[in-house]
């Protein structure tokens, strides 16, 4: 096999089975698939981790798809009744299932979610760092960041959401530009406060070409998480929301390059 990710193999021109699965379910032809996936417009999440997913794609021109968002939580850490989530959610034909899980040990459930699903499964690894390491947010490192994404990956997570274009740079504008409703996102409010107590810069974004590696390994799709959303019409399109959108436009490209290897 001459390619690692789905993006390079239909850079390369290369007809993978996953996509023949795509191009028949949503009617589309196979030519046109392979261009669009080439050029970023569609993409088939696919850890090679995950043995029984049945491959999804998503993106221009495909049907709309569902997600289910669940995972255990401290309000609510019982594995079994998140099961029977995931039961009811492959049962109507959930296209997707994000596991949020964001307390304890999340690794039991992590795989016994991705035993059971054929849908894609995605995740928050800025969710699962403090209680994967049992560490308090300022306690964590870098390579703590980095181990978190590197764990979902070798479990089958098809895609990660990563809070990647929360940067210092980024962090500045927060501070320099008031907001009526602040930070909004779990992760980009956890990630900011991380990089405040500790002065460093956001791992994700320092160290990006390694988790990019990681998601070269496995074929993992990217959902680069928009930690400076705003909460509220006031702070919409604010000088906080379009610096990290144009951070997350040039790593985009940036992925792509590394995804497909001359």
């Amino acid at each position: 096999m001459n390619y690692s990710t789905q993006m390079e193999a239909a850079r390369k021109g290369i007809i993978t089975d996953a996509m023949k699965h795509v191009s028949t379910i949503e009617n589309i032809d196979i030519k046109l698939l392979i261009q669009r996936m080439a050029d970023g417009k569609i993409i088939i999440p696919f850890n090679k981790n995950h043995k029984n997913l049945n491959p999804t794609g998503i993106g221009k021109g495909l049907k709309t798809k569902v997600n289910v968002n669940l995972g255990i939580s401290r309000d609510c850490p019982n594995i079994t009744k998140e099961m029977e989530k995931v039961e009811l959610a492959l049962k109507y034909n959930a296209d997707a299932i994000m596991d949020l899980s964001c307390f304890g040990d999340t690794r039991p459930f992590r795989k016994e979610l991705l035993k059971k699903s054929t849908a894609m499964i995605g995740t928050v690894p800025m969710y699962d760092v403090t209680g994967y390491f049992n560490k308090d947010l300022k306690n964590l490192t870098s390579d703590d960041f980095l181990n978190v994404a590197k764990a979902h990956a070798e479990d089958g997570v098809d895609f990660l959401t990563i809070h990647v274009g929360l940067n210092k740079k980024t962090a500045e504008r927060i501070n320099n530009n008031t907001r009526l409703t602040n930070l909004v996102s779990r992760g980009g409010t956890l990630l900011y406060s991380w990089m405040a107590m500790t002065g460093q810069e956001n791992p994700y974004y320092e160290r990006y070409d390694e988790l990019l590696e990681i998601c070269r390994e496995y074929d993992i799709t990217l959902s680069l998480g928009d930690g400076c959303r705003p909460g509220s019409l006031a702070d919409a399109t604010d000088a906080t929301q379009i610096e990290e959108l144009i951070t997350l436009g040039e790593l985009t490209k940036r992925a792509w390059k590394k995804m497909y290897r001359l």
